[in-house]
């Protein structure tokens, strides 16, 4: 690995959407993602590019998250209930499949390259349901008021207690309390294959977990790009996508000695 690669800023993609948008005499298309999510990366040292949904195979998935060294699965759109086997509830919105199908597709090319990922909000959900597990379609249902999504694009910070001696507990140090910002009518059910929940909230609604599997592969249901005052969940994905490109870059040194081929040189 060479000394310009080594000290490189970690590239973290993000995903999102694909929205209707307006500017200038335009009226199409368009890339959207918050801008907080990329301040949140920014922050910390990493640098942010955005992954716009689009078709992907297999392959393609792997192809693209060779050039990251982490990804982010953003907050968004409710997943089409039929990825879990449930009829849509009246107030789930209308099926984004473009996304659901190119997340899951890039969520599991990370996984099986243990690259870092973080999951935000729908991230955290489409980790669930990507390992099998299910969602509560509507909050309201259970806990009888719109406590966590309050609506108007209004964040409702709580405090949640992480679980010790998890990853995101670790990421978190000596805190085991931190505010969370929610936004989200939709909730985790059935918990998917090699999860652990980290943290719950009083009513008992999941509101983190991580995949075991890997060295790093979180997911909280709040916003945390919403709290600028704190960005240690972005800070250890960077740090993490430090470390994963630094062993990656070893393993494709070339023996000690070895005289690289014509192609190589």
């Amino acid at each position: 690995m060479s000394a310009s690669s080594s000290s490189r800023a970690p590239i973290i993609g993000i995903t999102s959407y694909l929205e209707q948008a307006q500017t200038g005499v335009w009226d199409v298309r368009a890339v959207f993602l918050p801008q907080v999510y990329l301040n949140a990366v920014t922050a910390v040292g990493g640098v942010a590019v955005v992954l716009p949904p689009q078709p992907v195979t297999p392959e393609i998935a792997r192809g693209l998250i060779a050039g990251l060294d982490g990804v982010i699965l953003s907050g968004g759109a409710d997943i089409n209930p039929a990825r879990y086997g449930q009829p849509a509830h009246e107030r789930t919105g209308a099926p984004r499949d473009d996304r659901d199908e190119f997340e899951a597709a890039i969520l599991q090319a990370a996984i099986d390259a243990e690259l870092p990922f973080l999951g935000i909000c729908r991230g955290a959900q489409m980790l669930n349901v990507a390992r099998g597990g299910t969602l509560e379609q509507h909050l309201p249902d259970l806990v009888g008021d719109d406590r966590y999504q309050i609506g108007k694009g209004i964040f409702n910070p709580i405090e949640v207690e992480v679980d010790a001696e998890s990853k995101i507990a670790e990421v978190y140090g000596d805190d085991r309390r931190v505010t969370a910002h929610l936004y989200h009518h939709q909730g985790l059910g059935e918990i998917g294959d090699g999860l652990t929940v980290t943290s719950r909230t009083e009513d008992g609604i999941v509101e983190s977990l991580e995949l075991d599997s890997v060295p790093f592969g979180l997911a909280v249901q709040w916003h945390p790009e919403e709290h600028t005052d704190d960005r240690r969940l972005f800070a250890g994905l960077v740090s993490a996508a430090r470390d994963y490109r630094a062993a990656r870059g070893a393993t494709h040194q070339s023996p000690a000695g070895a005289v690289p081929s014509k192609e190589q040189s």
